[in-house]
C-alpha cells in the first residue's frame, strides 16, 4: 500500500509523528475526536495532546507503514510498525476521517 492512496490526515499522522511535530499532529484531529490506545481513551485534541507527549511523539515514536486497507464503512486500518521509547511493535489502527481531519483513533490489539 502507498501512502499516496491514503487520506492526506493519516499521511500527516505518520508524518507529524516521525518528524516530532506535535503542534501540527494535534491539530490533525476534529474538536470531537477521540483516541483509544488500548482502552485508554482520549477526548478531543486536548486529551490526545496529553496521550502524544507520554505515549507518542514524547516517547520519539518513529512510524512505518506496514500496509492499509479502507473498510466498508470508510474507516481505515493501518497497520504500522511502531518504533522508539515506548511500544516497540506493529499494531493496527482503525482511523476514521472526517471533513479531511482524524474523527477517531483506534490501536487495536494485534
Amino acid at each position: 500500500m502507498s501512502k499516496t492512496n491514503l487520506p492526506v490526515a493519516i499521511n500527516n499522522f505518520i508524518k507529524y509523528t516521525n518528524e516530532g511535530n506535535s503542534e501540527s499532529f494535534v491539530g490533525l484531529f476534529s474538536e470531537d475526536a477521540s483516541l483509544n490506545d488500548w482502552g485508554n481513551i482520549y477526548n478531543g485534541p486536548k486529551e490526545i495532546s496529553t496521550w502524544n507527549k507520554t505515549d507518542n511523539i514524547g516517547k520519539q515514536s518513529h512510524f512505518e507503514l506496514v500496509d492499509a486497507k479502507e473498510d466498508s464503512s470508510g474507516n481505515w486500518i493501518v497497520n504500522l510498525k511502531v518504533t522508539g521509547n515506548g511500544f516497540n511493535g506493529t499494531s493496527p489502527f482503525e482511523i476514521t476521517v472526517k471533513n479531511e481531519l482524524i474523527q477517531s483513533v483506534q490501536i487495536l490489539p494485534d
